[in-house]
C-alpha cells in the first residue's frame, strides 16, 4: 500500500482539472493526505489539516511569500488607479510597441528574458506591463499567463545569477561537491533541455503565432466575441481590482506604472546582495521579493502624494488614499492568498508522507545506462508537478542522481541538467506551483483555465525534452 502516498497531490490535481473547483480540489487532496498521516480516521485527519494549514506559516519563507502575493494586489490597485496602466498603453502606442499582436506576445517574451532576477517577480512584471496591451488588443488572458509562466522559472534556471543558482549550489555543496560546483551547474546549463526548449518554444509561438489545443480555442473565443477570459470563469483577482478606473485628474502618465516596477526590480538586486552578505547567488528569493514589492508600494505612495504628479500641479492622491487603495488591493488577493496556503500546506504533507523518495525508489535497477538520463527527467517531472516544487524535487533527486552518475559512469552535468529540467516542467506545468498561481494572478486569469490551456504546450515541450535526453543518453 505504499503507492497510496501518491494519492494526495494527484487527487487534487486531477479533481480541479475536471471539475475546475480548485478551493475544493485542494481541501479534498490535503484531506486525503491528513487522514493518511493519521491512519486513515477522517476526523483526525480534519484536524491535522487545520494543523496543516497553520503549520504553513510557521516557515518564514512561506509567510514572506504570503505577505508578498497581498501587497502584489495593493501595487495592481495602485498603478490602476493612479493612470499609470492607461499611460503606459499611450507611451507604447507612440513607441510602436505591442500594436499588433505579434509585437505584443513578443514584448511579453523579452521582458520575461530581462527579468531573470526571480521567478515571482518575472510573472508579476510580465503581468502588469503587457496586460493592458492584451486587453486592447482582445488577446485572451490566458495566453498572458502562460508568457508569465513560461518566463518564469525557465528563464531563471537558466540564468542562475539569482536564489534559484544558489539554491542548487547549496544541495551541491551538501554532496560534497565545492571545488568544481559553480563549473558543474554552468556546464549543466547546456543539457537543461526543458528550459531551453520553453524559452525558444515561447518565441516561436510569439513570432508565427501559431497556436492548438485548448489555447487555440481561446484565442478564437476572444477573436469572435472579444472576450478575454472564459464566460463564467473565476479570474484569481477580483474583477473591481484588475479593472479599476484611474482617479479623476490622474493625466495618465506611464511614469506612474514604470517608475514602480522599476524600484520593484532594483529593489530585488539590492535584496539580493544584502541577504546575501555582498554574494547576489547567495541572497533569501523570499526576503528579497517582499522588500522589492515593500518598496515599490512605498515609491508609488511617495510619488502619487508628490505635488504636480496630478493634473495642474496637484498631488494625485494623499496618503491616506493610498493605503485605501492597498487594502482594497489586498482585498482583491484574499482568494489567490488562499489558494497558496492550500498548495503549501499540501506540499508539506506530500513532504511527511515522503512521496518523493518512494518515487524514487521506483527506479529500480537494470535500466540501460543511455536511457537513465531521460529517466530522471521524466521523475522529476512527477515529483515536481505533484508537490508543485522544484526545489522540492531538485532537494530529493541531485543526491541520488550525482552519485548514480558518478558510479553507471555517466556526465555529472548531462544528469545534473535531468534533475533541472524536471524541476523546471513541474514549477511550470503543475497547478500547485506558486508561479503558476502568481501568473494567473498577473493576467487576472482563471487559474485552471490557465492550466488548462497551456498543458498542451508544456506537454509538447516536455516530449521534446525527453527525445533529448535520450539522443544526449546515447552520445554521452
Amino acid at each position: 500500500m505504499d503507492w497510496i502516498v501518491l494519492l494526495p497531490p494527484v487527487v487534487a490535481i486531477v479533481l480541479a482539472l475536471w471539475t475546475k473547483e480548485v478551493y475544493m480540489s485542494l481541501l479534498t487532496g490535503l484531506w486525503l493526505g491528513t487522514t493518511i498521516m493519521v491512519g486513515g480516521n477522517p476526523i483526525t485527519g480534519l484536524r491535522e489539516l487545520i494543523d496543516q494549514l497553520v503549520a504553513v506559516f510557521g516557515d518564514a519563507g512561506n509567510t514572506r511569500i504570503l505577505i508578498f502575493s497581498l501587497l502584489v494586489g495593493g501595487l495592481i490597485a495602485l498603478v490602476q488607479a493612479s493612470g499609470g496602466v492607461a499611460g503606459f498603453i499611450a507611451w507604447a502606442q507612440k513607441k510602436g510597441w505591442g500594436t499588433t499582436r505579434r509585437g505584443a506576445e513578443i514584448l511579453a517574451w523579452a521582458i520575461g528574458m530581462i527579468i531573470f532576477v526571480e521567478s515571482s517577480i518575472t510573472c508579476l512584471i510580465v503581468g502588469a506591463v503587457n496586460r493592458p496591451l492584451f486587453e486592447r488588443l482582445k488577446m485572451p488572458r490566458e495566453k498572458l499567463a502562460f508568457y508569465c509562466d513560461a518566463t518564469s522559472a525557465p528563464v531563471c534556471m537558466s540564468i542562475p545569477l539569482n536564489g534559484w543558482g544558489a539554491y542548487v549550489l547549496g544541495l551541491l555543496a551538501a554532496q560534497g561537491i565545492t571545488v568544481g560546483a559553480v563549473g558543474l551547474l554552468a556546464n549543466s546549463l547546456l543539457f537543461n533541455f526543458y528550459s531551453i526548449v520553453a524559452i525558444v518554444g515561447t518565441l516561436v509561438l510569439a513570432i508565427t503565432g501559431w497556436q492548438f489545443g485548448s489555447m487555440k480555442k481561446a484565442e478564437e473565443r476572444a477573436l469572435a466575441t472579444g472576450q478575454v477570459i472564459r464566460p463564467g470563469s473565476t479570474p484569481l483577482i477580483a474583477k473591481e481590482i484588475a479593472e479599476l478606473e484611474p482617479v479623476p485628474g490622474s493625466g495618465e502618465k506611464a511614469i506612474h506604472l514604470l517608475l514602480p516596477i522599476a524600484v520593484m526590480v532594483a529593489m530585488i538586486f539590492v535584496g539580493l546582495y544584502i541577504t546575501g552578505d555582498g554574494q547576489l547567488m547567495q541572497g533569501s528569493g523570499s526576503t528579497s521579493v517582499l522588500w522589492a514589492v515593500c518598496a515599490a508600494v512605498g515609491s508609488a505612495m511617495i510619488m502619487y502624494a508628490l505635488p504636480g504628479s496630478g493634473a495642474n500641479g496637484k498631488a494625485l492622491m494623499k496618503p491616506v488614499e493610498s493605503v485605501g487603495l492597498v487594502l482594497k488591493g489586498s482585498a482583491g488577493l484574499v482568494g489567490m492568498v488562499i489558494l497558496v496556503v492550500l498548495a503549501f500546506a499540501l506540499g508539506q504533507v506530500s513532504r511527511a508522507l515522503e512521496m518523493g523518495p518512494y518515487v524514487v525508489n521506483l527506479l529500480g535497477t537494470g535500466w540501460p545506462t543511455w536511457w537513465i538520463p531521460a529517466l530522471v527527467f521524466l521523475i522529476g517531472c512527477f515529483v515536481s508537478f505533484t508537490l508543485g516544487s522544484s526545489w522540492t524535487a531538485y532537494a530529493v533527486l541531485i543526491p541520488i542522481a550525482l552519485p548514480l552518475a558518478e558510479g553507471l559512469g555517466i556526465v555529472p552535468a548531462l544528469m545534473l541538467g535531468a534533475v533541472l529540467s524536471g524541476g523546471v516542467f513541474g514549477d511550470h506545468a503543475s497547478p500547485l506551483s506558486d508561479t503558476s498561481l502568481i501568473s494567473s494572478m498577473s493576467a487576472a486569469c482563471d487559474h485552471v483555465d490557465h492550466i488548462n490551456t497551456q498543458m498542451s504546450y508544456a506537454l509538447v515541450m516536455g516530449g521534446l525534452s525527453f527525445i533529448a535526453f535520450l539522443v544526449a543518453g546515447l552520445l554521452n
